[in-house]
């Protein structure tokens, strides 16, 4: 087995990666004086997913929240449930399902070894009955409903219906009642058995340990199974549009909330660069972003200053396998008015930013401050990991990669982004609030 070292003598870090005999790519970054190690296992499937052809040819459709439904039910066996194997081990378990991804997590500091081979066994030893399926339709159910009632979760998904209406993208990552009623045992297997193959999937693990001995167990695990040959073809991108006439440029719903929610969202309608260059881009849209709506810029300042806004202001960019956008909310009764303050940044964010490179170096060592600092953490280490999605980029990279970002890549990359036919406005109304 071929282990590739990759040294950032920057940060006095080794991560060691590998890709199994059977595609699973495992990376190690083995710490010393830790006690903790943290481990997670993703596959490439998320909630965005929801169409394949299958080895007859023949293409599947999948309902909505399949992904997150997959990722609880992968926990319950036949005779035991995961969650209380990793209690009798001393660890902690966890899961989530994301647009495109569904990762499954443990930290420990005891019997790594009984956990890796735990963690590596029940996501690839799938187990569903039609009676523990129809038992978690009423959980899964409940929390669809409590989502329900989460304003900010429903703000958030509304500039989503706005940007993506015909898109998987505006369908709540858990699906909908009716979606979830409709899932079986075979629609489970279906999907797992099309995207849970080692080919699709990666391994992170950051904490103490002794290097040999963690390869071997997971090496040795891996040995003992067979899977099918994987054949679908997750990189294509999937919701850029042409024009963005689809785009709903106004919606709102009402709430039991005590003060108007707004979100502004812009939909990136190109293909975003490959590999590591696709990295450098999110990065420079995200220093864009902080310059024009972070805590520090001027739109903030002044909005704070007359009283529009708090410390609910806050801007959010999502980039995934597929699909990029950005998202600048606020709580405020003054919501007219900061939305027109936002719309007249995004028209002259050319202008605003032409003349911010002393803000941009600033940010630059912000930012910086704060990937060294997230380095101190396992979880953001490997949680930071996208896969494919960069060439296998780590924490590291991205650090290594802030220098790099001149005024100029800022600029273009906000451009780039920044379309007028592709902005949406969503609010969130109080129940009672006159129109």
């Amino acid at each position: 087995m071929k282990v590739q070292k990759l040294n950032y003598p920057q940060f006095n870090e080794t991560l060691y990666r590998t890709t199994l005999f059977n595609g699973l790519t495992v990376n190690l970054l083995p710490r010393e004086g830790f006690h903790k190690t943290y481990a997670v296992m993703t596959t490439n499937y998320g909630s965005v997913d929801t169409q394949f052809v299958n080895s007859q040819g023949k293409q599947v459709d999948v309902l909505a929240g399949t992904a997150h439904f997959l990722e609880h039910k992968l926990f319950e066996k036949e005779d035991h449930d995961a969650f209380d194997v990793f209690g009798e081990y001393g660890a902690d378990v966890n899961a989530f399902t994301s647009f495109t991804k569904t990762s499954f997590l443990f930290s420990t500091t005891q019997n790594l070894s009984k956990c890796l081979e735990t963690l590596l066994d029940f996501v690839q030893e799938p187990y569903f009955s039609t009676q523990t399926v129809e038992k978690e339709k009423g959980i899964i159910g409940e929390e669809i409903s409590m989502y329900d009632d989460d304003a900010d979760w429903q703000l958030f998904f509304g500039i989503l219906k706005n940007l993506y209406p015909k898109d998987p993208l505006s369908v709540d990552i858990a699906g909908t009642k009716d979606t979830i009623a409709q899932i079986d045992p075979q629609v489970l297997y279906d999907c797992y058995n099309e995207y849970y193959q080692p080919a699709n999937m990666d391994l992170f693990v950051v904490g103490g340990f002794d290097l040999t001995e963690v390869l071997d167990v997971i090496e040795a695990d891996q040995a003992k199974k067979d899977f099918n040959a994987f054949q679908n073809n997750n990189e294509l991108p999937l919701f850029l549009g042409k024009s963005g006439s689809d785009i709903r440029t106004f919606a709102e719903k009402t709430l039991n909330v005590t003060r108007p929610k707004s979100m502004i969202g812009i939909k990136g309608m190109q293909e975003t660069p490959q590999k590591r260059a696709g990295l450098k881009y999110k990065l420079e849209l995200e220093l864009g972003l902080y310059l024009l709506f972070g805590e520090s810029s001027l739109l903030f300042q002044e909005l704070f200053q007359a009283g529009i806004v708090d410390d609910s202001f806050n801007y959010e960019l999502e980039m995934e396998r597929g699909f990029h956008f950005a998202v600048i909310s606020g709580d405020t009764f003054r919501f007219e008015e900061m939305e027109e303050r936002i719309k007249k940044t995004i028209a002259h964010a050319p202008e605003i930013l032409a003349n911010s490179s002393t803000e941009l170096e600033l940010a630059k060592k912000e930012f910086l401050g704060q990937y060294i600092q997230a380095q101190n953490s396992l979880e953001s280490i490997a949680n930071g990991y996208d896969g494919k999605l960069f060439d296998h980029a780590t924490l590291f990279d991205y650090a290594e990669l802030v220098p790099q970002v001149s005024l100029a890549d800022v600029c273009a990359a906000i451009e780039r982004l920044f379309r007028p036919q592709v902005i949406s406005t969503f609010r969130v109304m109080p129940v009672n609030e006159e129109k």
